[in-house]
């Protein structure tokens, strides 16, 4: 490209999350000079968004509770999830067995970087706990990861955006990025480029075609997912499996403006020993006020609360559809695609203790309406009237006041169904929960690659030198369950990033 500056080495990876971390640190293991392209100001794509599970097995933390366990046992158990879902026929278990006999090691791997776990955890159909979680939050993961990868050699371009790849007789030889301040550079890879970029839940052009305009339309938990290492797969030949199995829109309540205290606790070794230490020996009083913090950021209301007589509102103060059925999807077509969730005293009475609860983290700990009152004063609300309900919300009073009446009464309309054996919101204080927001989670289509993460092009071929990880090389595998989509991403990583570092000239 004419006035490019050129920058020549041997592995590029594109991308700034969990995979591509994993796939810098696997090329310079391997002994490859790397660079890793990242387009935003910091690491992080959407494993600093994540919960921070990680699922493995035949781990310390596993034989310190006295637990045996096996890849071949965890790959069974695997198959279980899609089986429910009566979409086994659509999962990729060949990866699958690469995901779970390689989960042993990347876990090894991720304790070595300086990161810290609590667990394992009980998930059924899981017939042993696996399930592991990273302290003290999901950032942790890029703080310690990219400064093992920075350490070991690692050269991290950030604001470095890739536009598309440099081919040469069929072989993947390069990057052209967008540079700071706007100029084109090259990046030439001597031996391969790993594509690892994130999905395509934040890219409205690859939401559109492969799932519909609706779902277009709907905001994703990470904008940053703009698809671009997919799009690049795709621009030189490579086929995306599974493009249309799409995890939303969901609601989740918005995450609070501001950072809590302990989610802005640095993952320092000591800091996060510590806290391991109080999980295992604190009460639980002392610990549910900082675990609460991390919860209740922008995690789903369970949809028993529909059942148990709670609403759903919109900005205008109406009622959209069947709270009960997809309520997700006719939330998305709302003003900003949120809503408000309305009851009474009887339901909030209910939701103060187990077995009833508002949102969980998984296996981590429950949230009840009194967490939500404590950690998120920001979406609860509390009035003995409708009207100052309707204040606090910032809702407009008549329309939201029309709404309960109709509602109470057992109105209906076409759009609008009736509340039939669901109570009336008549008990005072009244409550809310929110807004909350119709989000598409992640994405699962992934370019097609083999068992080494090569991307598999025209005629069913491997691209020389080109190589995908995470959610760019996910093949059509359906990660179902927590813990297995992090996870895909850290072996997928290490293993992408091997191959491109072994790869010939």
């Amino acid at each position: 490209m004419a006035g490019a500056s050129r920058i020549e080495t041997d592995v590029i990876v594109v991308g700034g999350g969990g995979a591509a971390l994993a796939a810098a640190s696997g090329a310079r293991d391997a002994g490859a000079e790397v660079i890793l392209l990242e387009k935003h100001t910091q690491l992080g794509g959407s494993t600093a968004w994540s919960v921070g599970s990680v699922t493995a097995t035949q781990t310390p933390h596993q034989r310190k509770a006295g637990i045996v366990d096996n890849p071949q046992d965890h790959l069974e158990d695997l198959r279980k999830f899609s089986a429910a879902l009566k979409l086994e026929h659509r999962d990729n278990f060949d990866l699958g067995r690469v995901l779970c006999d390689h989960s042993p090691a990347m876990f090894e791997w991720l304790l070595s970087t300086g990161l810290e776990f609590t667990g394992p955890y009980p998930e059924p159909p899981h017939r042993k706990p696996r399930m592991h979680n990273v302290l003290p939050n999901s950032r942790a993961f890029p703080y310690l990861l990219g400064r093992h990868c920075r350490t070991h050699g690692v050269a991290i371009h950030l604001n470095t955006a890739a536009q598309r790849l440099i081919m040469d007789n069929g072989r993947a030889r390069g990057v052209v990025a967008t540079a700071p301040g706007g100029a084109h550079r090259e990046y030439i890879a001597r031996r391969g480029v790993v594509l690892a970029a994130g999905d395509y839940s934040g890219g409205r052009e690859l939401k559109a075609r492969f799932s519909s305009e609706l779902v277009a339309e709907v905001d994703a938990i990470n904008v940053t997912n703009t698809g671009d290492g997919i799009r690049m797969g795709m621009d030189t030949g490579g086929t995306v499996i599974n493009g249309d199995y799409i995890r939303g829109p969901i609601l989740r309540f918005v995450p609070p403006m501001h950072t809590t205290f302990e989610q802005r606790l640095p993952p320092l070794p000591a800091l996060t020993k510590l806290l391991h230490w109080g999980m295992d020996h604190l009460p639980e009083r002392m610990l549910r006020p900082v675990l609460m913090n991390f919860l209740t950021t922008a995690l789903a209301p369970e949809k028993s609360l529909y059942e148990d007589g709670a609403i759903l509102v919109d900005r205008d103060g109406l009622r959209f559809g069947d709270e009960r059925d997809q309520p997700a999807r006719t939330a998305a077509l709302r003003p900003d695609g949120l809503a408000w969730m309305i009851f009474d005293s009887t339901v909030a009475e209910k939701y103060l203790q187990w077995p009833h609860f508002i949102s969980t983290a998984p296996s981590v700990a429950y949230a009840y309406l009194d967490d939500y009152r404590h950690s998120r004063p920001d979406i609860f609300h509390c009035a003995h009237n409708f009207a100052a309900l309707a204040d606090s919300m910032r809702l407009p009073r008549a329309a939201f006041e029309t709404t309960i009446a109709d509602y109470n009464a057992g109105s209906a309309s076409a759009d609008v169904p009736a509340r039939r054996e669901r109570p009336a919101i008549a008990k005072p204080p009244f409550y809310a929960l929110g807004p909350a927001k119709a989000y598409i989670i992640f994405t699962n289509g992934g370019l097609k690659v083999t068992s080494n993460l090569e991307v598999v092009g025209k005629q069913e071929r491997p691209i020389p030198g080109l190589y995908a990880a995470g959610a760019n090389g996910q093949s059509g595998m359906l990660l179902e369950g927590h813990g297995h989509h992090l996870g895909w991403a850290f072996v997928s990583g290490r293993i992408a990033g091997q191959q491109a570092a072994r790869s010939g000239g």
